[in-house]
């Protein structure tokens, strides 16, 4: 999910919890992962399901998921499970995707314009409503979702306009930094990189790197251990 870090450390409007009680981000990131499981049942029929079938779908542990759940209230009966469709409602509440999201993209080349596609940002409320690039051969060119690609000396006027959210920066590693900034004095506080390295920013500012690169080193490690190659 886009918002991860917005809700790792910090209450969530209308939920009635400990404010105390600081959520881990290992628990919202399974959230999502819970959602996303939830529709397929919904998909495929289900009306109920259980925290062992719950959980087998997500590969956790049934205690696992209740402790999740229990973060954030009392949901499903004892014996009988969870609706699959008032859970989804509940995690989206928590998650904060029952409402749209504004955001923009920075850098439109494969990755940049492979993600302003996915079906599923617009399925989630996450609204792409500006493209930028520094490309002059990219600039004033029509994406496939219908938006012009605009000159990125132009983000602070039009994040201001279309009163952007979220920043997705798809830059190479050399600019994703300068962009990062642009996005804070435009006062976009929250950013996904997928840019490799890690951005410099204030800890208001809340951000997602992803790189895809680490999971294959992961890969590449387990493989390495049990086939000793």
């Amino acid at each position: 999910m886009l918002l991860i870090e917005a809700y790792a450390d910090k209450t969530i409007p209308g939920l009635h919890m400990d404010k105390s009680i600081k959520i881990p981000k290992a628990t919202i990131t399974r959230l999502s992962l819970y959602y996303r499981q939830l529709e397929l049942l919904e998909f495929d029929g289900y009306r109920m399901v259980s925290s062992e079938k719950l959980a087998w779908l997500c590969q956790v542990n049934p205690a696992q998921v209740r402790k999740d759940l229990g973060y954030f209230g009392e949901f499903g009966v004892r014996g009988v499970g969870y609706d699959v469709i008032d859970l989804q409602l509940e995690i989206k509440k928590i998650l904060a995707v029952n409402r749209d999201w504004n955001l923009c993209i920075v850098g439109i080349g494969n990755l940049g314009s492979a993600i302003m596609q996915h079906q599923n940002l617009q399925e989630r409320g996450f609204k792409c409503l500006a493209a930028f690039d520094n490309d002059p051969a990219k600039i004033g060119k029509i994406t496939q979702i219908g938006l012009e690609i605009l000159n990125v000396s132009l983000l602070p006027k039009i994040v201001k306009e279309l009163k952007i959210e979220i920043g997705v920066i798809t830059t190479i590693s050399s600019a994703a930094q300068a962009v990062a900034d642009l996005l804070l004095s435009s006062k976009v506080y929250a950013i996904v990189n997928f840019s490799p390295g890690m951005l410099r920013v204030p800890d208001y500012c809340m951000v997602e790197n992803i790189d895809f690169t680490i999971k294959l080193d992961m890969l590449t490690y387990k493989l390495h251990q049990k086939l000793g190659c």
